[in-house]
């Protein structure tokens, strides 16, 4: 089965027999994917074009949570924490199979934190109004060790447990781009904006592009081109203007992922105090538990960031003084870093962790809209007020959004997560028919875990995978959960790849040796 719309030949087809759009979106994160869907969801012709991978960059990375941000609320920011719990119900009505109700506790330790942190969440609850994922409770010392086996019990007086939301940020990444494609709009991996085109009045009015995998350029027409790359914002605002201010102040954020024996319950555990002031967080994710997440402050960005020693430790040792069970570099499967775009501060403070979270949208003399800031959450949101906006200075006619009901493709409700297959929703069915085809597909990729080639050859055929990392990183989370493993899976993926998109040998010892370089900063030395 095969989706044509889906296919990468179609979608460069209709770039070319369309002569002007509506909405140029650059950039395949949670800010432009957002975005397309909003303007597509007012019936705007839009084309997003990424230059990597949908999620390549900061939105794979995220801790994968769809959350209010207690911290937000400690700090006073009560508009912000109202706007994302809105938006984290309106996620979980639809993208129910990405996005689930995850029980969180924080463990007190002190008699003070129990109705501490018992009416901070009580307010939490209340910000959430009808979107609310649950009530807040606060309960006694054995409770709490009985939900969390591997807790440290000395000094524990008891612990408060609150909802938040819990997501798969890469998989939703994809199935946005799915949902615009399906909505009329074209949504493009590997198109490399190189430039921006401008009116004789110095107005941007489009974008020269080039396909990375067969050099063909394309001049792309738009009446109203987004910038929404993340981290990169910086270099797009330099093509419309070179003097261009650095918008952005970068701030890198790791995680790392253990062994399930670590957390072994439903819960995750909340940390509200650090030594760096962050909260952090140990959250049951894929049958694995992840561990963070930092802040440190980073003066150059890349597709690829390295944890920093420093990062590691500080998540080792934290996570210690709560676990029963210490982990230990070893017993790290992976680990990733991120970095965040966030809106440099027009004061002087330094401290990321004080450097709103909250998105800007911002017009430049040439009409070029920038989105930055922000946060998975309330992606739809940063949406939402960038067509706005774009409305706003005239590029667009006023159009209603109807994002806020947009169901996401292949939404189902799901309950049952015990089989990893339940993140494909609707599609769970389609790719059990791939068996039909082929019968060896059912077989696993890597003996131990629990991954199938037919989700690879999926991959390819209908979620716009393109390479080894299309699929391990971000289509079948693997090198995320467990990063040898993902390198033992490499060659089978590079063939049954090759297969699907007619590539020769030499291709694929590319490929391997490409995504090699790239699995080593996921692994702990």
């Amino acid at each position: 089965m095969k989706h044509q719309e889906f296919k990468r030949s179609k979608l460069i087809e209709k770039i070319k027999d369309t002569s002007t759009w509506d909405v140029i979106v650059i950039g395949g994160g949670a800010s432009g994917l957002g975005v397309a869907l909003d303007a597509l969801s007012r019936g705007f012709k839009t084309i997003l074009l990424e230059q990597v991978d949908f999620a390549k960059g900061t939105s794979s990375k995220a801790t994968k949570l769809v959350h209010g941000g207690v911290r937000y609320l400690a700090q006073g920011d009560i508009s912000l924490v109202k706007e994302a719990l809105h938006e984290r119900g309106l996620l979980q009505k639809n993208a129910p199979h990405l996005v689930k109700n995850q029980s969180f506790i924080i463990p007190n330790y002190s008699w003070f934190d129990g109705p501490f942190y018992t009416i901070g969440m009580k307010i939490y609850d209340l910000l959430a109004g009808k979107l609310s994922l649950g009530k807040s409770i606060h309960i006694n010392k054995e409770d709490t060790l009985q939900r969390i086996s591997t807790v440290r019990s000395k000094g524990l007086y008891g612990g408060v447990v609150y909802q938040d939301g819990q997501f798969d940020d890469a998989r939703l990444a994809v199935n946005i781009a799915q949902t615009c494609i399906q909505m009329g709009g074209v949504a493009l991996n590997y198109i490399k904006v190189s430039n921006l085109t401008k009116d004789t009045n110095g107005q941007v009015n489009g974008v020269i592009a080039h396909d990375t995998e067969t050099g063909e350029v394309f001049t792309i027409q738009g009446k109203a081109i987004i910038n929404a790359t993340g981290i990169f914002v910086d270099d797009i605002l330099k093509m419309d203007k070179p003097e261009a201010k650095q918008m952005v102040r970068p701030s890198q954020g790791v995680h790392l992922v253990f062994d399930k024996s670590f957390l072994p319950g439903d819960d995750a555990i909340m940390i509200p105090k650090t030594d760096d002031g962050r909260v952090l967080f140990l959250v049951p994710w894929h049958n694995r538990v992840i561990a963070g997440t930092t802040d440190t402050p980073i003066d150059e960005h890349s597709l690829e960031p390295v944890a920093l020693e420093q990062e590691v430790d500080f998540i080792l040792k934290t996570a210690g003084r709560y676990l029963t069970k210490q982990p230990t570099r070893e017993d790290a499967l992976a680990v990733f870093a991120g970095v965040r775009p966030l809106a440099a501060p027009t004061g002087n403070s330094n401290k990321t962790k004080e450097i709103s979270r909250s998105h800007k949208v911002i017009v430049s003399d040439s009409k070029l809209l920038t989105l930055t800031g922000g946060k998975w959450t309330t992606f739809r949101k940063m949406g939402q007020d960038t067509i706005d906006k774009a409305i706003k200075i005239g590029c667009l006619p006023q159009k209603e959004s109807t994002s806020s009901t947009q169901k996401i493709y292949s939404a189902m409700p799901t309950t049952d997560r015990s089989d990893h297959m339940y993140i494909y929703g609707t599609d769970q069915q389609a790719i059990y028919a791939l068996l039909q085809e082929n019968p060896e597909w059912g077989n696993k990729l890597v003996q131990n875990l629990e991954f199938i080639k037919a989700e690879v050859i999926w991959a390819a055929r209908n979620e716009l995978a393109r390479t080894i990392e299309d699929v391990l990183s971000r289509r079948v989370r693997m090198l995320f959960l467990d990063a040898k493993a993902a390198l033992t899976a490499a060659p089978e993926v590079a063939r049954l790849l090759a297969l699907e998109l007619n590539k020769d040998q030499e291709w694929q010892k590319y490929q391997i040796e490409n995504f090699q370089k790239i699995a080593k900063n996921y692994i702990l030395k």
